[in-house]
């Protein structure tokens, strides 16, 4: 509320004296920059300014994944019951990133899991406030626990940075988040859509390659587990490139960039936990 007072103030003394300097519009339009730009926190978390609050990113993720939960006909969940040994496992690996002591929001938003029963689909993506979505797609596509551990912590690494409500404001304006966040069934269908195959910057997904080494180097695994996905990638050949990397850097890049931040990061884990993954795979419908 008081964001959005400020922000009216500025457009309305903007308005007053655009016509008497160029000057003072270029004056004003900076402040209301930093006004819509900056986080309730005051920081933009290396991603560049972003027109929501913290408050409002668990909000909209909340409503997002509302969608998302009742839409059993597009993304089937597995029900977490029914699958609790799968889900058991998912979620301590979650834990295991979430304690490396390098996720920032670690306490404040909902890191919660869910699986979508979709053997075609080679795809993770985290909402604003940390609603995670994992597709049995790139489960079994995956060999080993430290590959997944760098899938999830890439993941979560979007949502600890706020790229994508940066990126949805670019991709749908400012008013359509807006209508979301209230409530606007129309506008709400249409951002959860477009969230589950979001195309970040390739400023953003390097970003959160380094931050899933940054989160998994604590730990005993492998930090440079999520380049493994990339290599699976690779030998698929390019004409098999899940469609969702298309804008994606390179994939070998990207392999070459996980192994030197973990070499120069001094990350000492090893750990794959093949065997475990395996058999939690074999949990899976």
């Amino acid at each position: 509320m008081v964001q959005s007072l400020i922000i009216n103030a500025l457009l309305n003394l903007t308005n007053q004296f655009m016509k008497k300097s160029n000057l003072i519009l270029i004056t004003f339009s900076t402040l209301i920059l930093f006004a819509c730009g900056t986080s309730k926190d005051g920081s933009t978390g290396g991603g560049g300014f972003n027109i929501f609050t913290l408050e409002q990113d668990k909000e909209f993720g909340a409503q997002v994944a509302t969608e998302i939960d009742g839409n059993s006909a597009q993304y089937p969940l597995l029900d977490s019951v029914e699958y609790k040994e799968a889900y058991d496992y998912v979620y301590k690996v979650r834990d295991k990133i979430l304690n490396s002591g390098n996720v920032k929001y670690k306490d404040d938003f909902q890191w919660r899991l869910r699986i979508i029963h979709d053997d075609s689909t080679l795809n993770a993506f985290c909402t604003p406030g940390g609603y995670i979505y994992i597709y049995t797609g790139i489960l079994k596509f995956l060999d080993a626990e430290d590959q997944f551990a760098g899938v999830l912590g890439h993941e979560i690494a979007h949502a600890d940075m706020r790229h994508s409500t940066r990126q949805m404001t670019t991709m749908f304006g400012m008013q359509v988040l807006l209508d979301a966040l209230a409530g606007d069934l129309g506008a709400l269908s249409q951002v959860t859509a477009g969230l589950i195959g979001l195309k970040f910057s390739r400023k953003h997904e390097a970003q959160a390659d380094e931050k899933s080494v940054h989160y998994l180097c604590p730990t005993d695994y492998n930090a440079d587990g999520g380049g493994e996905f990339f290599k699976k990638i690779e030998e698929m050949g390019g004409a098999n490139t899940p469609e969702f990397l298309s804008t994606h850097p390179d994939p070998g890049d990207r392999i070459e960039h996980f192994q030197n931040l973990a070499i120069t990061k001094g990350c000492l884990g090893t750990k794959d936990y093949k065997t475990e993954y395996q058999l939690m795979l074999s949990k899976l419908p």
